[in-house]
């Protein structure tokens, strides 16, 4: 038999149906995988090995009374923001210590109504804080890939990155995942695998921990378009709990992949030709432009003008909520407690002790920007410029652009600890600034591989699509992902 490992949830899925193999023979492979891989990659911070074959037997008995879920049997890895019934649920923050909630978000239960296996909680950066997931209290995440001919370990991008590296390392069939600035999309980018963020609304944000909650959005990370598009039809859901659930129905995105793009309008920004982006990124992104117009596609150059201002009006807006959000983290009723002489002191040395550098620093920024006197200069100029930004998207879709491709990183992965991006807050940041705008216009993004790089690194290409337009995403997200074929890291662990 192949290594089950190494299907795809469509081919896992169809070859459960048909009875190849059981449920549990493949939740068995994935947590040999695990045990195997997770001391060099690191991806999982909590494996639930008992509880996912309790799963699978229960998928295998429903799939014997012909009873089988959309997703049934396939197992899924679950980043570490989302709540699991009495499962490690940390943020991977000091701060939440051995927090295991009592209730299930929307979209976690929505997966497993469907029929799929958990296997654990997926490393992060601390809060979702973070491009490059070296934040994390459980230490940083280590890329599957490597360059060719090095042994330099490289970061797998953040803040989703135990999620992105666990699905390229073939760690789980599918991960939950979530993008508040580019946190689905660069990790994606960097491992070689597919990531889509939906339209803001699309998932319900209900029992995920909040970094930013005008921008925070639940989205998968597979190993194709496919997969993307069968996971996030079965994330997707309104939500009365969520005041931002939009009440629509969700679309068999499914069915749209293998159609034509003849006639769609694919706008190319001038915008995001950026100083400082390499050539190859460059190279990339008119082959996307190529891929597309062969297939039939029509190419428009456009432009989106405020995009030089995405960047500095998200890290006032996200800092801003980070700051709002996580002032309940007080070590009064759960997580950590460090003792005071009184209460102030200990919340003093609790947050002090519980939060790491990045979160403490967004807190402050956070702070700063909403305090008297400055909330007016920045906080709701930012939030000016975010209209902005949306009204250049929509004045597009509205001229009859249906898609827009973008490169989607400025560079391929980097190396974990690397001094330059330590040091410099702002250079790290910099690393989002193709996807920033997304999460400030709250349409939908999707980031594929594309190609790799000279020294055979991944790298992807970006599409954005109209509001609740994810069928369009995943349609043209197909044509790219034919012509430039899939990519796996060479196995070194």
């Amino acid at each position: 038999m192949t290594d089950l490992t190494k299907l795809t949830i469509a081919e896992a899925r169809d070859a459960l149906k048909k009875g190849d193999f059981k449920a549990t023979e493949l939740t068995d492979a994935y947590i040999h995988a695990i045990e195997a891989a997770n001391p060099a990659i690191n991806a999982y911070v909590a494996v639930t090995a008992d509880h996912a074959r309790k799963m699978a037997k229960a998928s295998d008995e429903r799939i014997s009374q012909k009873k089988a879920g959309a997703l049934e049997g396939i197992p899924l890895g679950v980043k570490d923001l989302y709540a699991t019934y009495d499962i490690h649920t940390q943020a991977c923050s000091h701060i939440l210590d051995n927090f295991k909630p009592k209730y299930e978000s929307t979209v976690t239960s929505n997966l497993w109504a469907d029929g799929a296996v958990m296997l654990g909680k997926l490393n992060m950066d601390e809060f979702a804080m973070g491009s490059s997931n070296e934040t994390s209290y459980y230490g940083p995440v280590i890329n599957p890939w490597r360059a060719e001919g090095s042994d330099e370990k490289l970061v797998p991008g953040g803040s989703s990155g135990g999620s992105a590296a666990a699905v390229a390392a073939h760690l789980c069939a599918g991960a939950t995942a979530t993008d508040t600035g580019g946190s689905i999309r660069q990790p994606a980018a960097f491992t070689g695998t597919v990531g889509i963020k939906p339209t803001y609304g699309r998932c319900s944000r209900w029992g995920i921990i909040a970094f930013a909650s005008s921008l925070d959005q639940a989205g998968p990370i597979g190993r194709d378009v496919r997969d993307c598009a069968i996971l996030l039809k079965s994330m997707a859901s309104f939500d009365e709990k969520d005041s931002t659930s939009a009440d629509m129905p969700v679309p068999d995105y499914e069915a749209s992949i293998g159609k034509s793009v003849k006639g769609m309008k694919i706008g190319i920004p001038k915008e995001y030709r950026v100083d400082g982006m390499s050539e190859e990124i460059m190279a990339l992104w008119q082959k996307g432009i190529d891929w597309l117009k062969e297939a039939g596609a029509e190419i428009v150059n456009i432009s989106l003008p405020h995009t030089k201002y995405a960047l500095p009006a998200y890290y006032i807006v996200a800092p801003a909520e980070a700051s709002s959000n996580l002032a309940r983290y007080d070590g009064v009723r759960y997580g950590l407690r460090v003792p005071g002489k009184d209460i102030i002191e200990m919340y003093e040395n609790t947050r002090s002790e519980g939060f790491g550098h990045e979160v403490k620093r967004r807190i402050l920024i956070g702070t700063y920007v909403l305090s008297a006197g400055y909330y007016d200069a920045y906080y709701l100029k930012a939030q000016k410029v975010r209209t902005l930004i949306k009204q250049d998207f929509d004045k597009c879709f509205e001229a009859g652009i249906d898609a827009i491709l973008t490169p989607a990183t400025p560079t391929a992965a980097f190396g974990i600890a690397d001094k330059k991006l330590k040091n410099d807050p702002v250079a790290m940041y910099l690393n989002d600034i193709f996807t920033v705008t997304v999460n400030m216009a709250g349409l939908p993004g999707i980031s594929l591989p594309a190609g790799l790089s000279k020294n055979g690194l991944p790298l992807g290409l970006q599409l954005i699509g109209k509001p609740f337009g994810e069928e369009q995403l995943f349609q043209t997200a197909n044509i790219i992902e034919q012509a430039a074929g899939k990519f796996s890291p060479q196995k070194w662990w």
